[in-house]
């Protein structure tokens, strides 16, 4: 037991000793700066805003392909990115977006190509991946699709009935 006692007290008397350093005298000021900087703009998340969120292209005949170009500004206080564009179907096909950062007040755009098929009132929907505080955002396409009055008209089934007996 004493020797227990012993070698614990050894043990505190290292520990204690061995702090003798000044923990303060380690501390880099530029690094406290940056942390302080850092800690400071983390609630500031870029903000998008859109010239418009829903386009809408009317009356189209059915196979008409058509596009349009969603413009956007950064208005928050921070660099925006978009890492990724993509439609709710291959019928709808975002390009040319800027995968560059976006400074506060800078402007951009993408296009958005439709096929044009459907039937009825179409709608699409195209997600971008951003660094929002959200983490994406959503853009609509819209059309009344029309038949195309040229296509060939379909043929009405025909039933054949087949007699008793044979």
């Amino acid at each position: 037991m004493k020797k227990a006692i012993l070698a614990l007290s050894a043990l505190c008397l290292v520990a204690f000793t061995s702090c003798k350093e000044d923990a303060t005298s380690k501390i880099n000021s530029e690094n406290v700066a940056a942390a302080a900087e850092r800690d400071a703009t983390a609630g500031d998340f870029p903000v998008i805003s859109f010239t418009e969120t829903e386009h809408d292209f009317g009356t189209i005949v059915n196979g008409t392909p058509v596009e349009t170009k969603f413009n956007y500004t950064n208005t928050g206080k921070t660099p925006l990115v978009v890492s990724n564009i993509k439609s709710t179907c291959g019928c709808t096909v975002p390009s040319d977006w800027n995968r560059n950062p976006l400074a506060p007040g800078e402007s951009a755009e993408f296009t958005v190509k439709f096929n044009g098929k459907g039937s009825n009132q179409v709608q699409k929907s195209i997600t971008l991946t951003t660094n929002t505080e959200k983490g994406s955002e959503i853009v609509k396409i819209k059309a009344f699709v029309q038949p195309d009055p040229n296509a060939p008209a379909k043929k009405a089934g025909s039933a054949a009935i087949n007699p008793v007996g044979k």
